[in-house]
C-alpha cells in the first residue's frame, strides 16, 4: 500500500553509551533513511552520551517500511566510522493517525499501546505510544546493531495527516 500517509517527526533525543571511535570518545551524528529520504543530525563533539533534541521530519508513504537509523563518528581526514545501526517500525503509530479522541476519554500521559522488544525490532526496552498534550507520541530506545555498545533514544510523532492543515 503506497500513497502519502503523513509526515512523521522523529526527535533524535540522545545517544547512550555509544562506542568509542577515537581516543577521546567519538564525534557522533545520526542518519535517518526512508526510501530516498536521508536526514542527518548535527555532529556532537567528543561525546559517547550526546544530547541532540533535534527534530527530523520524514514523509511516510509506506507504513510497512521501517525507518533505518545509523550512527557515525565524524572524521576530518578519513571516512566517517560507522557506530552501529537500527531500524524502527512506523506501524505502531500508524493506527493512531486518524484517531481523534475525545479529550474527556484520554488523560494526558495515557498509554494506548505498548510494543515489547523482540528479534523483529531493535527496541532496548518496552516502547509506549502515549497520548501527550493532544497528540499520540511514541518514545523509543533502540539498541544499535553491529557495534559493541550504544543505544539511541527517539520520540516519534505525527506532524500532519492528509486533509489537515
Amino acid at each position: 500500500m503506497d500513497g502519502f500517509v503523513g509526515f512523521l517527526k522523529v526527535r533524535v533525543v540522545r545517544g547512550i553509551n555509544l562506542a568509542y571511535r577515537d581516543a577521546r570518545g567519538s564525534d557522533p551524528y545520526v542518519v535517518l533513511r526512508l526510501g530516498k529520504q536521508k536526514l542527518k543530525t548535527s555532529v556532537k563533539k567528543r561525546s559517547v552520551n550526546p544530547i541532540w533534541h533535534e527534530d527530523l521530519t520524514l514523509s511516510i508513504t509506506n507504513p510497512d517500511a521501517p525507518i533505518k537509523l545509523a550512527v557515525f563518528d565524524k572524521d576530518t581526514f578519513s571516512r566517517d566510522d560507522p557506530m552501529g545501526e537500527a531500524e524502527i517500525e512506523v506501524e505502531p503509530l500508524v493506527e493512531f493517525l486518524n484517531v481523534d479522541p475525545d479529550p474527556e476519554d484520554l488523560r494526558n500521559g495515557t498509554v494506548v499501546r505498548s510494543i515489547r522488544p523482540s528479534d523483529r525490532n531493535c527496541l532496548a526496552e518496552e516502547s509506549h505510544v502515549c497520548w501527550k498534550n493532544g497528540r499520540f507520541i511514541q518514545d523509543v530506545i533502540l539498541r544499535l546493531r553491529n557495534v559493541e555498545s550504544g543505544e539511541i533514544q527517539l520520540q516519534l510523532q505525527w506532524v500532519s495527516k492528509p486533509g489537515t492543515k
